[in-house]
């Protein structure tokens, strides 16, 4: 499957996923919310590894990273994302997301010894210009209180926890292990840690009523998770870390396209303008644009 493919099908998923993740808020504790939807993710990869037969056995190092990924990308990131949709607007959570790229150009350049590329930084800049341009009604209305605060700093966090996981993820990937595998493992630790932090933290186990809190869940564990998640980490594999992550700078348009059949959104210049902006900014990561594609070089 060629990366325009993967990067369109994760767009087109997590473009849709927030109103989901609506659906699961003030149900039960976002702890037990995001563990339901992790093992119902990890038993439909566990069956598919079964019945394709493939391999489960991989070294213990690898084990310990995939613990990693579960813990920083698949646990702790998506609580405090849903702890943070309780608190903010969706809008500044989508410009928050862009510090994903940011951040995943540092630890790429720290930890794998990868170099900084101009043109994802370059065009993280227009699809964070362009994603200010979309929202700019939305922060008219938003105005500073400790609740605002409070969300926005564990938003931060988990947006560097995401990064912290991206990148693990991509040193297990280009060390040969298979995608389907590392995604079983990963969101299985991730489904054992999540229990654990609620029978740690007392969390009161309510069990929903409300239709709409299963079926969001499932969508969120089949599609949000099992096929986006796997797309991504296909196209992280293939293309690395830093440029995957443009994919949270894309996602937002499908978001408004949506909220313009759902929510009764209505489009302005401005907005228009942000989308064009987010994708010129998309093709300038992707290398789409040469004058852009300086590299420096790596320093001993």
């Amino acid at each position: 499957m060629n990366n325009g493919v993967l990067f369109a099908i994760c767009t087109l998923i997590w473009g849709s996923t927030w109103i989901a993740i609506t659906y699961q808020i003030g149900h039960t504790a976002e702890t037990l919310a995001v563990a339901w939807r992790y093992t119902l993710a990890a038993l439909c990869l566990g069956l598919f590894c079964v019945v394709r037969g493939l391999p489960f056995k991989l070294p213990l190092h690898i084990h310990i990273k995939m613990a990693g990924v579960g813990f920083f990308l698949y646990c702790l990131n998506y609580t405090l994302l849903y702890m943070a949709q309780a608190h903010i607007i969706s809008a500044l959570l989508a410009l928050m997301s862009s510090s994903i790229i940011y951040f995943n150009v540092v630890l790429r350049r720290w930890w794998l010894k990868q170099p900084i590329r101009l043109e994802v930084v370059v065009g993280a800049t227009f699809g964070l210009a362009g994603i200010v341009c979309m929202f700019v009604p939305e922060f008219s209305k938003v105005s500073m209180d400790a609740a605002l605060a409070a969300g926005l700093s564990i938003a931060f966090v988990s947006f560097f926890s995401a990064s912290i996981g991206n990148v693990i993820s991509e040193r297990i990937l280009t060390s040969g292990t298979p995608v389907i595998q590392m995604n079983f493992y990963a969101m299985s630790y991730a489904m054992v840690m999540l229990y654990i932090t609620a029978w740690v933290t007392n969390d009161t186990l309510v069990v929903p009523t409300a239709p709409e809190f299963y079926i969001s869940l499932l969508y969120l564990a089949l599609f949000g998770s099992v096929l986006a998640f796997g797309s991504y980490m296909k196209l992280l594999k293939q293309i690395g870390a830093d440029k995957a992550a443009y994919v949270v700078l894309v996602y937002p348009i499908v978001a408004l396209v949506i909220s313009t059949f759902f929510e009764g959104y209505t489009w302005s210049w401005l907005s228009v303008l942000g989308v064009v902006v987010v994708l010129v900014g998309n093709a300038i990561a992707m290398g789409k644009v040469p004058i852009f594609m300086r590299r420096p070089p790596l320093s001993n």
